[in-house]
């Protein structure tokens, strides 16, 4: 995370609290609660500070759920990036596939995916969530393409099995995994489906 940057309150309130913590809290009751779900009461409440300094730190709810969802993507989804960085096919799919596991079976975070979860959510009152959410599915879906690509250039990839397919094939999986997670699947039952779904992996 970055350096901690503190704001000061109000005269009669404490002096200053942490931005990266309060957005810290913030991202936990989002991803506890989705979008809509999360009141200010409660995300107020988690940060520890009062609705004008949320206003003044943050902007408004949508504004922190944005901010929130980068923190989450910059801290709790780090795995992909270096998967993206694996010398094979093979190797993006199980560090992708094992960083899945790994997120949604820790003790301390909420399980499930937060776009997901906030997405599904949503509103029509909450188009902009949703649209920011899609953006960024779409770019995680480009770059994994583009991965692809390069391994079915390299003659990875089973012929009649196109990049675009296969990215699409395992960002299913994943999403998968956390919607079993977020319905009670143990650590176990989540590493028996990484297996399997190694075992029919259509790449050496």
């Amino acid at each position: 995370m970055e350096q901690d940057v503190c704001i000061a309150l109000p005269k009669g309130r404490p002096r200053e609290f942490c931005l990266d913590q309060a957005l810290a809290a913030a991202l936990i009751v989002f991803w506890r609660r989705g979008y809509e779900g999360a009141s200010m009461t409660e995300l107020t409440a988690a940060m520890g500070i009062t609705k004008p300094s949320l206003y003044a730190a943050f902007g408004n709810k949508e504004a922190l759920f944005h901010k929130a969802l980068d923190l989450y993507e910059r801290e709790k989804l780090a795995y992909v990036g270096a998967a993206l960085e694996q010398p094979t096919a093979r190797l993006v799919a199980e560090k992708l596939m094992l960083g899945t596991l790994e997120m949604q079976s820790g003790t301390s975070d909420p399980k499930g995916c937060l776009a997901v979860i906030s997405s599904v959510a949503c509103s029509a009152e909450s188009e902009s969530i949703k649209a920011d959410v899609a953006s960024r599915r779409e770019s995680s879906t480009a770059a994994l393409v583009a991965r692809f690509q390069t391994a079915q250039d390299n003659g990875e990839l089973p012929d009649g099995l196109d990049a675009r397919s296969l990215a699409r094939y395992l960002l299913a999986l994943m999403q998968g995994m956390s919607i079993q997670a977020s319905g009670g699947a143990t650590c176990a039952e989540l590493r028996q489906l990484v297996d399997t779904i190694m075992i029919v992996w259509p790449t050496r």
